[in-house]
């Protein structure tokens, strides 16, 4: 299950969904192809997950190639869906998922949003069949809608989003950095048994990127998935090993 994602307690996971949430508006040449994602993850060695939608597995990354475990994420939205209270529903069934050799599966709910009850009402069918059949089971929990604007990454809303993790039974939840580690631990904590691991979040400075790991992990968090700030990079590769660095404590 969940366990083959974590390495000493740790958990570092690369993101490469954004092609379909946000279109080609974040890849650059290098980027844009998956098949130098999957070379990154061969060069690096050290993410313990990679998360991709269905197709970019079929293509790219073949249960015979597969040397990190995989993330399939199971909803999605386009960038073109700009409503007010945002919904993602379910495109990949945990079947499928399985098929192409998914250890995990990963949904996003927008906690706040008019249409949450809809989405925790499909995860919670996804969550028990993921689980009978063996799967890890992640949650990505973005508080959106006109319930919560303005107050997105408080401490009270995020607290919120993590407790509703577990009490939907999800193994892990990825959720947005509040901004300063005593509120994250908050956070941590109102997950309880369930992990937490950090968004990357838009690109940034490296300084700034690794500042915002670091303090998520000093609050608890286990650890980090993380897409832009990887493969936009200059040199994906050199902070790439920087941030598992400072994941596993190596430096």
């Amino acid at each position: 299950m969940i366990d083959s994602l974590i390495k000493n307690g740790k958990c570092l996971l690369l993101a490469y969904d954004q092609g379909f949430e946000h279109g080609p508006v974040d890849f650059d040449d290098y980027s844009v192809d998956p098949s130098h994602i999957v070379q990154l993850l061969k060069d690096t060695n050290v993410f313990t997950g990679i998360i991709f939608h269905e197709g970019i597995v079929e293509k790219y990354y073949p249960i015979d190639e597969q040397s990190v475990p995989l993330i399939v994420k199971l909803n999605g939205k386009t960038a073109f869906a700009k409503t007010q209270e945002p919904i993602s529903l379910q495109m990949t069934s945990v079947k499928e998922a399985i098929r192409i050799g998914a250890k995990a599966v990963g949904y996003t709910i927008y906690t706040g949003s008019e249409q949450e009850s809809i989405m925790m009402r499909e995860f919670s069918a996804i969550e028990d069949e993921a689980h009978a059949a063996g799967l890890g089971v992640i949650l990505w929990m973005y508080p959106r809608g006109k319930a919560v604007r303005g107050k997105e990454n408080t401490k009270e809303t995020l607290a919120y989003a993590a407790r509703l993790a577990l009490e939907l039974n999800a193994d892990m939840v990825k959720l947005p950095y509040s901004g300063d580690t005593e509120s994250f631990r908050w956070v941590v904590q109102a997950a309880g048994k369930t992990k937490v691991v950090v968004q990357g979040g838009i690109k940034t400075t490296e300084e700034d990127f690794l500042h915002e790991m670091s303090d998520s992990l000093e609050a608890g968090a286990i650890g980090c998935a993380v897409g832009r700030n990887i493969w936009q990079a200059k040199n994906p590769v050199q902070i790439a090993q920087k941030l598992g660095d400072l994941v596993y404590g190596t430096k």
